[in-house]
């Protein structure tokens, strides 16, 4: 179900305790993110339902990799009893000190990467579906990256793993990412017709800027055209913090403090120019159900954000001096995504900032 226009009346204050779980739940989808270190940034949807008699009935949000929750009383999910203290394990909501119920993961995909979570006594359902380039994409690369071949990339054909399941969301959070940086093949209409960063390919070089516009105009022309009206939140692509090099090349990010306003931070070339190709594309296909949820020059300001050295447990129990691949991409928790979960409540409430 799409969101109606009594959903104002849902969100408001007479339910606060259900106005806490909403923040709750954003803060959980975001963190489960966060387990994904080992994958660049992609794009997630997330669904939020619950029953008829709750105030986020049929709320949905989503990320990077896709979430959604169903209300559907006919499908039963089978808790994971591998799950350690599943009977009696309890979790504190930090927003009102009161203890809730832990979330029952009901499925996982062979990688961990594709997620679902459940809330039996709200029947509220979180999903997580990875599809780093939104489009229909072959990708051959290991878990930490390691690529065999170049990726094949669909520019005209929008990856089926979250358009099949795009009718169960009501609330969507879309986040660009880096995916389109790396070396693939371009196909359209049944043909390659060229490549990004493909030397020795005798293809023409069209450039990552020709694919992130592609999937763009996709990804906003379906949700706009869609009989299915879910609130779509589009994320600005988010920078990273790397300094003295990359995260192949011995960069690191080991500041403690935020930047100030005042101390002019620059922004890189590679994400001033996503940025304007989201903003760009955003402003052509945006319909009253898509909003633009713009946190790049936010976590600008935020290079004490990120793992660094710790995108893996205790990466120096062996050798305190260990040279370690540094991770200045992703965020860690609590963090900047605690802003971003803010100005998503904000837009929820007040329909818009």
């Amino acid at each position: 179900m799409g969101m109606k226009s009594d959903m104002n009346p849902l969100f408001s204050l007479q339910k606060k305790h259900n106005h806490v779980f909403l923040k709750f739940t954003l803060s959980f989808l975001l963190v489960g993110l966060t387990f994904h270190l080992f994958i660049s940034d992609s794009f997630t949807f997330s669904s939020l339902f619950q029953s008829p008699s709750s105030p986020l009935s049929n709320a949905t949000i989503a990320q990077s990799p896709l979430v959604s929750v169903q209300t559907n009383d006919s499908l039963q999910f089978q808790p994971n009893q591998t799950q350690p203290f599943y009977k009696d394990a309890v979790k504190c909501d930090l927003f009102v000190g009161e203890w809730v119920e832990p979330a029952i993961e009901v499925y996982h995909d062979e990688e961990f990467r594709s997620k679902t979570w459940k809330f039996p006594s709200h029947n509220f359902t979180l999903s997580v579906i990875w599809s780093p380039f939104l489009i229909k994409a072959d990708i051959f690369e290991d878990m930490n990256g390691v690529s065999s071949s170049e990726i094949q990339l669909y520019l005209d054909t929008l990856d089926d793993k979250w358009t099949n399941q795009y009718n169960n969301f009501d609330y969507v959070i879309m986040s660009g990412g880096k995916w389109f940086l790396k070396t693939a093949i371009y196909h359209e209409s049944a043909t390659i017709t060229g490549c990004h960063y493909c030397p020795g390919k005798n293809l023409t070089e069209l450039g990552f800027e020709h694919a992130y516009h592609k999937a763009l105009q996709q990804v906003f022309n379906f949700v706009t055209s869609s009989n299915h009206k879910a609130t779509v939140f589009f994320r600005t692509t988010t920078p990273d913090h790397f300094e003295n090099g990359e995260w192949f090349s011995g960069g690191y990010c080991n500041r403690t403090v935020p930047f100030k306003e005042e101390d002019h931070v620059d922004i890189k070339d590679v994400d001033s120019i996503m940025r304007g190709i989201e903003i760009e594309e955003f402003n052509k296909g945006h319909g009253a159900n898509l909003k633009l949820l713009d946190t790049t020059y936010l976590s600008l300001l935020r290079p004490d954000g990120h793992p660094g050295p710790y995108r893996e447990f205790n990466p120096f129990a062996k050798d305190i001096n260990a040279k370690v691949q540094n991770d200045c991409l992703h965020w860690c928790l609590p963090g900047p995504i605690d802003s971003w979960n803010d100005i998503v409540m904000e837009m929820l409430i007040n329909n818009g900032i």
